[in-house]
């Protein structure tokens, strides 16, 4: 396996325009046309980060336990298994690579440890080891990228699973609360952040910019409580509508989360659940005008693929299953639902529901979409990031090699109705361990498996149609180890070209290995540059 060489200067931030940043000298270029971008993580790898014995959660009222390992990486991710919560803030780098994966420039998002940048200016970062996060989207216009972060600084604890400062659950563990926020740049490097309460209690994964609308749709899941959940939980969970702002962070206030869509599994005739948990949604497109979200983890609700109905025409019954209708308009402001009903029934009435063909079951085994791309109206690939079990037996993570749905799913739409044609693996050496440089060998006494991961499936994807007929997918890998946390393992960008018009598995097509992330770091989103077309 290649990795990659990073020599290109990082290059931080200079000019404050409009309460957005420009990272670049003004007038320069950071993102070129066809190339692309994947976003990457970089952990701060310190063994004061955490202190053996500390309490964990921060500022925990119940719930509490005690870290059994420092900060260091990998071990500090051990601390899992004591805290359920357990993640660290860590820096955002957006690499632009060709579409071979070599390496062209590399920007750092402002963060608290960047030289010279002072606590009031914009700043943004992710958390390590959340697997889900960090999708990146090309605006409707393709002028500008958008994705999700949290407005904390490098090295907190447990951001990910804490309140926000507007929705506060008291039954929370985590006794902290950070904002949520939306980052949009441009080609330019010039950088706006919108923060939001929503997510409170997790996190938020993905943002697209209806640049038309003005408004940006996120994706996410919130609620990280042991009681009955606040409104504002129940509001700021899943599906999210919200307007960019150009004040600077410290000049924002953001107000109570505005949902833009909802499903509830007794629009299928299924008992109701905790509500809010339906709408854990990870991954999210626009196509023709209609927006769609992936659903592909959880203990409630169906991991499955999922639109929006801005008609009220289609997911208003009891089947909850349907084809978005021709000719509908994209959301333009937050839904409208009775808020009488948010303890019991949540946001009602839904305007999801899920995209005909796909599965309805509850709680699968065997579905767990994340990254969708549509490369026409009648092809649909949908990334599986597998199951997560990291069985082991034999040199081989058993469950990951025995996977037949994890990978790239291609669904083809005919007689009214969305069928899966066949799922892409080859390539992706799913279940077989790989080595990463400076891991630790042999088995991690904490879990008694290997410290080498494995692929287990894919995440986010992007790709492009091809003059030839076929297309090619851009796809970031999920792992499976014997690490504390397996979202914390150095994983891969791959990709694969397809015939475009094959409805069963072509010969010889496989995945490579294009970019690799190093020790103490991972990748997240890929996109295209802003102005690809």
């Amino acid at each position: 396996m290649r990795k990659t060489k990073r020599t290109a200067p990082l290059r931080p931030a200079v000019l404050a325009l409009l309460g957005g940043i420009s990272l670049l000298a003004q007038d320069s270029i950071m993102f070129s046309p066809s190339n692309l971008v994947v976003s990457r993580s970089v952990y701060d790898n310190r063994a004061g980060n955490v202190t053996i014995g500390q309490t964990l959660p921060p500022n925990c009222t119940n719930s509490c336990t005690n870290a059994i390992a420092n900060g260091l990486y990998p071990t500090v991710w051990n601390n899992d298994s004591a805290d359920a919560s357990f993640g660290i803030t860590s820096r955002i780098f957006l690499d632009q690579i060709s579409p071979a994966g070599t390496l062209i420039n590399s920007i750092q998002i402002p963060n608290s440890l960047h030289p010279g940048l002072s606590l009031s200016k914009n700043q943004l970062v992710t958390s390590f080891s959340s697997k889900s996060e960090l999708s990146l989207n090309l605006s409707l216009d393709h002028k500008f990228l958008t994705f999700m972060g949290y407005v904390a600084p490098v090295n907190a604890i447990d951001v990910s699973n804490s309140n926000t400062p507007g929705v506060v659950d008291p039954t929370n563990p985590v006794g902290q609360s950070f904002y949520r926020a939306v980052a949009q740049i441009d080609r330019f490097g010039l950088l706006q952040v919108t923060e939001t309460n929503a997510y409170s209690g997790n996190n938020g994964r993905a943002a697209i910019f209806n640049n038309f609308g003005g408004v940006y749709y996120t994706a996410g899941n919130a609620g990280n409580g042991s009681g009955a959940q606040p409104n504002g939980i129940i509001l700021g969970a899943g599906a999210q509508i919200l307007s960019p702002v150009v004040e600077p962070e410290s000049a924002q206030s953001p107000g109570t989360p505005t949902p833009v869509a909802s499903f509830n599994i007794t629009q299928l005739g299924d008992t109701q659940d905790k509500i809010g948990k339906d709408d854990n949604f990870r991954g999210l497109t626009v196509f023709n005008n209609v927006l769609y979200y992936t659903k592909g983890s959880g203990g409630n609700g169906v991991n499955t693929v999922y639109f929006v109905d801005t008609t009220g025409t289609v997911c208003t019954d009891s089947n909850g299953v349907g084809l978005p209708v021709s000719g509908a308009a994209l959301p333009a402001a937050p839904m409208v639902y009775n808020p009488q009903l948010l303890q019991t029934k949540g946001l009602d009435p839904n305007n999801m529901c899920i995209l005909k063909g796909f599965p309805t079951a509850l709680k699968s085994t065997t579905s767990f979409p994340f990254g969708i791309w549509f490369a026409d109206a009648n092809t649909l690939y949908v990334a599986d990031e597998g199951n997560g079990t990291n069985t082991y037996s034999n040199g081989v993570y058993t469950a990951a090699a025995a996977q037949t749905t994890a990978g790239l799913q291609k669904w083809i739409f005919a007689s009214g109705t969305w069928t899966l044609a066949y799922t892409l693996q080859a390539g992706l050496n799913l279940g077989a361990p790989y080595t990463v440089p400076n891991y630790p060998t042999g088995n991690n006494p904490v879990t008694g498996l290997p410290w080498s991961p494995a692929t287990d499936g894919l995440r986010n994807i992007t790709g492009v149609v091809n003059g030839d007929g076929t297309v090619t997918i851009y796809a970031i890998t999920s792992t499976v180890s014997g690490n504390g946390d397996q979202g914390a393992d150095p994983n891969q960008l791959v990709k694969i070209t397809d015939t475009l018009a094959a409805k069963t598995l072509p010969a010889g097509e496989s995945f490579t290995s294009i970019y690799t992330a190093g020790f103490g770091e991972v990748l997240r989103g890929v996109s295209f540059a802003p102005g690809t077309m």
